[in-house]
């Protein structure tokens, strides 16, 4: 019998050879388990870049960061390209497990029409190479989406990255239309990803030819939310099948529910509360170093019966609120304290931070409070 198809069990209970042959076994059977379990591993984050439409003669960057998901040192020993029109550099130094590095593939791109180009990496991770890839359509014409369509996740482009239905009373349907413009090189279907129960989604048309504009339009179904005032959620766009969520393609969305006073008489009207602000809007200035900043309004009942902070909410989470009363009899005021936290404030913001508040003023249940600061 071959000595590869002994069991060590066998060799050292029938006493098969001497000592150094048990030995020998022990160290090749360790060395072909450390052999096996010391290896790296290279996982890119994403290992085809669309560019979508691009201009002539402009070259154009794709990075593709990858992660050392082994237990050894990862070495990209080459990175070839299929072509002179790309250059591509990469991380020269061994990346340890858990790190990252990335490659990156600079595209001069000299031809007119749809390409498919690729570069071919080399590495301690395979025995064979790993090709990335690159596609898109080389236009003289490209389409600027910055003014109408301003948000950009992946290629696709949007007008707002905020969904909002402002005012709905039990049993509207209001609806928000999503415009959507298809910047990649293939046809898209626009989809909404973790969509609440309460909120319907249709793409108009259903699918969008590169360069092609259409909405994704939006119902709320009061009907189907079961608590009055504000509900902040988040949805998230899907750019390809198989897309995941996360924060670059997550959009927010707002809904806000008001008290029904319809059933309201003439005489619970006249003596309802009223509210009012000191100021409806804030302007915090620059934050400079600071940590934290901090103000405040002055909220007062101007009318005839106890005035009730229903429900209070921020549309950003640099923002904190804190009330010393949530209830205010006739003729009385408290204060709302607002802070701004640099920590999650960012600096490239798309809207402007607000803090709305649903009260039992018949004539007022929504206030909004509007910050402005700087980082």
């Amino acid at each position: 019998m071959p000595l590869k198809y002994l069991s060590l069990s066998y060799i050292i209970n029938e006493r098969f050879c001497p000592m150094k042959y048990i030995l020998l076994v022990i160290s090749l059977v360790m060395s072909a388990f450390m052999g096996v379990k010391a290896q790296p591993k290279i996982s890119f984050e994403r290992e085809t870049y669309d560019f979508g439409a691009i201009m002539w003669k402009q070259p154009i960057t794709a990075k593709f960061e990858f992660t050392n998901t082994g237990n050894k040192a990862l070495v990209i020993h080459n990175v070839e390209s299929s072509c002179g029109c790309i250059v591509a550099s990469w991380t020269k130094k061994p990346v340890r497990p858990h790190h990252k590095g990335v490659i990156e593939a600079v595209f001069d791109a000299k031809m007119l029409g749809h390409f498919h180009k690729f570069v071919r990496v080399y590495s301690n991770a395979t025995t064979r190479p790993f090709d990335l890839s690159m596609t898109g359509v080389v236009s003289a014409d490209v389409v600027d989406y910055s003014h109408n369509y301003p948000i950009q996740i992946g290629n696709i482009h949007l007008d707002t990255d905020h969904i909002e239905f402002a005012d709905a009373n039990k049993g509207d349907q209001p609806t928000f239309e999503l415009k959507v413009a298809n910047g990649s090189s293939k046809d898209y279907a626009p989809v909404l990803m973790h969509l609440p129960s309460y909120i319907e989604a249709k793409a108009i048309p259903e699918k969008l030819a590169p360069k092609e504009t259409g909405i994704i339009r939006l119902t709320f179904h009061s009907e189907k939310y079961p608590f009055l005032g504000i509900n902040r959620t988040n949805v998230y766009l899907a750019r390809y099948p198989g897309d995941k969520v996360g924060e670059d393609n997550q959009l927010d969305v707002i809904s806000v529910l008001l008290p029904d006073f319809s059933k309201l008489t003439t005489a619970q009207r006249a003596m309802a509360p009223v509210v009012q602000l000191s100021a409806t809007e804030i302007d915090f200035g620059e934050m400079g170093n600071k940590k934290t900043l901090k103000k405040h309004i002055t909220i007062t009942n101007t009318g005839r019966s106890d005035l009730k902070m229903e429900d209070i909410q921020v549309t950003s989470p640099a923002l904190n609120v804190s009330l010393k009363k949530q209830v205010l009899a006739p003729g009385k005021s408290t204060k709302m304290y607002i802070s701004v936290n640099a920590k999650y404030l960012r600096s490239n913001a798309k809207r402007t931070p607000r803090v709305l508040m649903i009260t039992n003023d018949p004539k007022h249940p929504k206030n909004e409070i509007t910050i402005k600061v700087k980082k």
